[in-house]
């Protein structure tokens, strides 16, 4: 193959391949309805856009392109928040026995409750935004928070978190390495952990935050039937752990289990767990070892998290692991649109499903990957921003300076 990046056809949009049973049990549209109620009630809450890009799609020669642009999220710039509070929310109350009550905002911020549950810590691994959101949920529900981080994570994604009143703590070694020793600390200081990666024995947490983001996704498909819309023919999801990726897969195979979208599973090629899992074919996860020295810091994971991988597993439907100049492009694509297209400031970690789809339609595509995407002009493509410019230095050399250029074989020739 003459392209920089490498797939895996595995479902191919079989339905009768699939295994749904996991996404029909964790997505129902109550759960995201649920979620849905706790974060409107979250001060400044409010919906963020879903970008339509007809310019753009005219241009690849598919029929729309449509991005849900979380860099809007809150105060946030990023959608992580919205796993991370409806977490917080879902164990509290678990710890206060009130599972089968509804709990407002309000309750969980008042002296009544604290009283109740006295003082908690919370802990958790991040790349950035991740702990940024758990650290701001913390404190406005008058909570501690301790966020580890891997060495080579900026200091502006550190300082972020610490802005909530977090404290970070540096761990030698990748993310992988962040995410034992906070478990370990944890263990050690009674504190409770909110981790959006599961392992044995701790998977309701995860499960949780994965059902959290599909409060977006809700909103998604409400803005969809405004256009008319019933749902997008093609999914485009970034995986780390593969949480997002895992509940944007579940959520719309839940909702849509006779004709759900085909679901397309980006990756860095330097961090590709969930990829070089599907590629071992055997149900398992796999690690990927070392630095993880990718551009995409918020996808930069070794191990994925075998709830997430599960769905991800039984029903995605192409896996693809892509060079960091794909996620570059997928930067330059958004902050210059075409003219009539909006603008949309998005990190490496939120534009790298763009980048893949614009190589996928002007570079030398396999045909038998052409075949199992049968993207064209009917196609509606949907993908997350899932961050925007959340280290300034790095997104300014990448869009000012041109870090990670295209190598010139894949240049635009339109």
């Amino acid at each position: 193959m003459n392209n920089d990046y490498s797939y895996i056809i595995h479902n191919n949009g079989d339905v009768s391949k699939k295994d749904q049973a996991l996404a029909k049990e964790l997505f129902p549209v109550s759960i995201a309805r649920e979620a849905r109620k706790f974060h409107r009630q979250i001060p400044g809450y409010k919906m963020t856009p879903l970008e339509a890009l007809p310019n753009l799609a005219h241009m690849l020669g598919v029929g729309g392109i449509y991005i849900k642009d979380e860099a809007q999220r809150l105060e946030l710039n990023s959608f992580k928040v919205m796993g991370g509070s409806f977490a917080i929310y879902r164990f509290m109350k678990k710890l206060l026995g009130m599972e089968d009550q509804e709990l407002t905002f309000e309750y969980l911020i008042s002296k009544e409750c604290h009283d109740k549950v006295g003082d908690i810590t919370f802990c958790s691994a991040t790349d950035g935004n991740h702990g940024r959101g758990l650290a701001w949920a913390a404190k406005m529900l008058g909570h501690k928070c301790q966020i580890y981080v891997h060495s080579e994570t900026s200091q502006a994604r550190i300082d972020a978190i610490k802005k909530y009143g977090a404290t970070v703590t540096v761990v030698d070694g990748n993310y992988d390495d962040a995410v034992r020793q906070a478990a370990k600390d944890a263990e050690k200081n009674g504190w409770y952990v909110v981790s959006d990666t599961s392992w044995d024995g701790y998977t309701e947490i995860p499960t949780w935050i994965m059902q959290g983001y599909t409060s977006m996704l809700l909103e998604c498909q409400e803005q969809f039937a405004g256009m008319g819309i019933q749902k997008p023919t093609h999914v485009f999801a970034q995986a780390g752990v593969g949480a997002l990726a895992g509940a944007v897969v579940g959520f719309y195979t839940a909702l849509f289990p006779e004709n759900p979208p085909l679901f397309v599973i980006v990756e860095p090629n330097k961090a590709a767990c969930v990829y070089e899992s599907i590629k071992a074919d055997d149900g398992k996860c796999h690690s990927v070892k070392g630095d993880l020295d990718t551009i995409m810091a918020g996808l930069a994971c070794g191990d994925p998290s075998p709830l997430a991988f599960k769905i991800l597993n039984g029903n995605g439907d192409v896996f693809m692991e892509v060079p960091d100049y794909i996620a570059a492009r997928g930067m330059r694509i958004l902050s210059c649109p075409l003219k009539g297209d909006p603008f949309i400031i998005s990190g490496e970690s939120g534009a790298v499903p763009l980048g893949a789809l614009y190589s996928l339609m002007t570079e030398n595509t396999d045909e038998n990957l052409k075949k199992a995407l049968n993207l064209n002009e009917d196609s509606l493509v949907f993908m997350v921003n899932t961050e925007g410019n959340t280290d300034p230095k790095h997104f300014r050399r990448i869009i000012w300076d041109g870090q990670d250029p295209v190598p010139r074989e894949y240049r635009t020739r339109r």
